[in-house]
């Protein structure tokens, strides 16, 4: 394929060392260690995407194998029978590239050890690249593990993932790891600039910082973007920020500064004006809420940073703007905005017009414009002592209109115990009220249907104890674990008192249930021994006693 026609992610793939951006202290590590022929069995390069794993193996590939010297590899134009040509194609006959994404099996695996066990043809190592090493399954890392950690002396892997999390530690303990890191703003920005200017592309560097922006550290998407960018215009004009914010769907951030201050300004109209028009640019709303807490944190600690520390996503003006803007700020109101805006990103997962609710919620920050934390919670309580005190009210009114001598106080929810005078206790207790026996908490649960709770008692609880608003206990190991927080919910709710439920080391009484089978034994003993039906198994050897039932049961 002519070079020319390639993309520039392809065109522009390092192919040494000393192509590799961002990488030194990994690329100097590597080449010591094979200058001291301590090369590791197995290589593990794991990162974000596009920052150059694959890139690596391959270069590591080239480094092993090379003829010339891993200090003179050759790239791909002028190599001349030393294998790195082929082992940059992908077609290298020792050099066995697998993606694990689409050869994920233990049988895939067999094949590729299988394989191993033959000696290069040609090159010094046999060398397998797995990408996306951490979807094989895991009986295809079983598979790999006893090969790994002793492999001959001609076999070297290599591994690259984006999920280190996912890969077995066996694995991974196996191998020399080494975490690729995103490449600096300043350095990606230097090395597209520089392929910008070999391609002739007409691109401004307000434009190639908002591409260093978006790709955030990755070569592989910068160059796509540059790719993009560049095909847009096609030479004839230069590619300004705003034609590159159209193209790649992002928005000019001093936008967002003017919304910021027009909402601290309380100006409904100009915010709306605004975030409308950031709207019509095809902007999402949690892109834009996502951006609006970026601004939010610049606002919070413009103090502590620097223009070349902001990754490009703020130019001179607006991080001077910003930095203005903020020392007037009270530093607890953005604390309260980011609180706002994060609660807004779980709204929008609810509500089916995301839009209104962008907007209802730039309407509350107006109103939280002019209050600081302390006015905040300064009006919270007094709302709340105004409720309590029209509560407390509504309950004198109340009581004056019963003409009852003890009240509840509904607020705070406290109970004032006193004495029942002998009619309102029988009134209580009539209305079920009053509960003075597990027998009556049973009647109690058939009749409000709560069937789980008395299967419970009946089944998995010893009665110790039951009197005064106490119950004690013991239990058996099937008692359900929310048992004693729904039984106590309950009796409250019956009751309107509190109950004290208390576990005890005693063994009680057996449970209704076991009390039913002792009696029910007790009866069929009983009837067995009797002389009924001693003359009935005379007459029918093989009957046999299986239950018994009272005449009003039948």
């Amino acid at each position: 394929m002519n070079n020319n026609k390639k993309i520039l992610a392809l065109k522009y793939r390092p192919q040494t060392f000393n192509d590799l951006i961002g990488q030194k202290v990994i690329s100097e590590t590597i080449i010591n260690s094979i200058k001291n022929d301590k090369a590791p069995n197995a290589y593990l390069f794991t990162g974000i995407r596009g920052i150059g794993k694959t890139t690596t193996a391959r270069i590591v590939a080239k480094a092993l194998n090379c003829k010339k010297g891993i200090d003179n590899i050759s790239d791909v134009d002028n190599c001349e029978n030393c294998h790195c040509q082929e082992i940059a194609n992908s077609n290298h006959i020792d050099i066995l590239e697998m993606d694990a994404a689409s050869k994920t099996g233990v049988d895939d695996v067999r094949d590729l050890i299988e394989f191993s066990r033959y000696g290069p043809t040609s090159a010094k190592y046999k060398i397998f690249i797995i990408d996306e090493v951490h979807m094989l399954s895991k009986q295809a890392f079983n598979a790999l593990l006893k090969t790994l950690e002793e492999p001959p002396e001609y076999l070297k892997f290599i591994f690259a993932t984006t999920e280190i999390k996912k890969i077995p530690i066996t694995i991974v303990s196996r191998c020399q790891r080494f975490d690729l890191s995103r490449i600096k703003s300043s350095e990606l920005f230097d090395f597209i600039k520089k392929i910008k200017d070999k391609e002739n592309g007409k691109v401004s560097d307000e434009a190639l910082k908002l591409i260093v922006k978006i790709s955030e550290g990755s070569v592989r998407d910068a160059l796509s973007l540059l790719d993009r960018g560049m095909l847009s215009t096609l030479g004839k004009v230069e590619l300004d920020l705003i034609n590159a914010q159209r193209i790649f769907g992002y928005f000019d951030k001093s936008q967002l500064i003017d919304l910021f201050e027009h909402i601290l300004e309380g100006q409904e109209a100009k915010v709306l004006e605004v975030y409308r028009k950031i709207y019509d640019q095809g902007i999402e709303p949690k892109v834009f809420i996502n951006d609006f807490l970026e601004i939010l944190y610049y606002f919070k600690n413009i103090a502590y940073l620097t223009l070349e520390g902001t990754n490009f996503s703020l130019n001179d003006e607006d991080f001077l703007r910003i930095k203005n803007i903020a020392d007037k700020i009270d530093k607890k109101t953005l604390i309260l905005y980011w609180q706002f805006t994060i609660r807004t990103l779980d709204e929008l997962n609810i509500v089916s017009n995301q839009n209104l609710s962008i907007e209802m919620f730039l309407m509350r920050l107006i109103y939280l414009s002019d209050l600081d934390n302390d006015k905040i919670l300064s009006r919270i309580k007094k709302e709340k002592i105004n409720f309590e005190n029209s509560e407390n009210e509504n309950l004198k009114e109340k009581k004056d209109l019963e003409n009852e001598s003890k009240t509840v106080n509904q607020i705070k929810n406290v109970i004032q115990e006193s004495e029942l005078e002998p009619e309102k206790k029988k009134n209580l207790f009539e209305r079920g009220k009053i509960i003075n026996s597990l027998e009556e908490l049973l009647k109690r649960c058939l009749s409000e249907k709560e069937m789980k709770l008395k299967y419970e008692l009946e089944n998995n609880v010893n009665l110790v104890n039951f009197e005064n608003s106490r119950i004690e206990i013991s239990f058996n190991d099937n008692l359900d674990k929310n048992f004693v927080k729904d039984l106590s919910s309950k009796l409250f709710e019956w009751t309107d008192k509190r109950w004290i439920i208390t576990f005890s080391k005693k063994n009680g009484q057996v449970s209704i249930k076991e009390q039913e089978q002792n009696k029910k034994k007790e009866d069929l003993s009983q009837i067995e021994n009797s002389k009924v039906f001693k003359d009935l198994k005379k007459k029918f050897p093989d009957i046999k006693l299986i239950d018994v039932k009272k005449n009003e049961e039948i």
